[in-house]
């Protein structure tokens, strides 16, 4: 095979991933990553269920895989709330419908090197992500020691917002992965003293009624739960030991 590095200006395209590109699209994950996917993955990815992806061609090869994937980008887009960095947007607690665009996986495989291909790839990203009115971000994890990737993040001027000890677990051990971030539609920090307070009252109150459910869910315990429901008049207990909760009061089972 030609090492495309030799060529000057191979000319690479980009398009959604298909599904033709299951088999590639697998063997390349393999060779790139120490994770291993399910092939319920690949599945979701090639048909689109819930992921987003980019794909790179060389169209300038003769032969007849010019169309086979050469680099790919797998996203996902996730609620900001249900997000590890959705602490960093309680300055804006006010919108709920907040998104963002996850990278899932990202490679190019090892010959289509250094042409800047994974660079256009996440800017692809970049680009959709900042066409949806209510996303803030596009984020990724880094495990600790892919000093490439690292400085790859950096150098498309993604924001290293925390390290998370003990992400990973590989072949039977830990590693601890890098949370980037990229911020797009205004989406930011908390940085002014205003946001910060109200970030921590938050945080408080969140922590306030965690300690509430705790203390109720303690006096659940110690009492019967059928004497707490005041609008039940009988309590039936079947031949498999189950307590009933009878009478008018339908919402009390146990």
């Amino acid at each position: 095979m030609l090492d495309p590095r030799s060529e000057i200006y191979p000319t690479i395209a980009y398009r959604p991933i298909q599904p033709s590109d299951l088999e590639v699209l697998e063997n390349i994950h393999l060779a790139l990553f120490p994770i291993r996917y399910e092939r319920e993955f690949f599945l979701n990815v090639v048909n689109g269920n819930g992921i987003i992806s980019w794909g790179a061609v060389d169209t300038s090869r003769s032969d007849d895989r010019r169309d086979e994937l050469i680099g790919f980008v797998t996203t996902r887009i996730i609620a900001a709330q249900d997000s590890e960095i959705e602490d960093l947007f309680r300055y804006n607690s006010s919108r709920k419908d907040l998104t963002l665009l996850y990278i899932l996986t990202l490679g190019v495989v090892e010959s289509y090197r250094n042409l800047g291909i994974a660079s256009s790839l996440v800017r692809e990203v970049i680009k959709y992500a900042a066409s949806i009115s209510n996303c803030r971000g596009v984020y990724l994890h880094v495990i600790s020691y892919n000093q490439p990737a690292i400085s790859f993040y950096n150098k498309m001027l993604f924001k290293l917002v925390r390290r998370l000890p003990h992400f990973y677990y590989i072949r039977g051990q830990h590693y601890d992965s890098y949370l980037f971030v990229y911020y797009v539609n205004g989406g930011r920090s908390p940085c002014s003293p205003l946001e910060v307070i109200t970030s921590f009252v938050v945080d408080f109150r969140a922590f306030l009624k965690m300690v509430v459910a705790r203390f109720w869910n303690k006096e659940e315990r110690s009492t019967p739960r059928w004497s707490r429901c005041k609008e039940s008049t009988t309590l039936l207990v079947s031949q498999n030991n189950k307590r009933i909760i009878g009478g008018d009061d339908t919402r009390c089972h146990v």
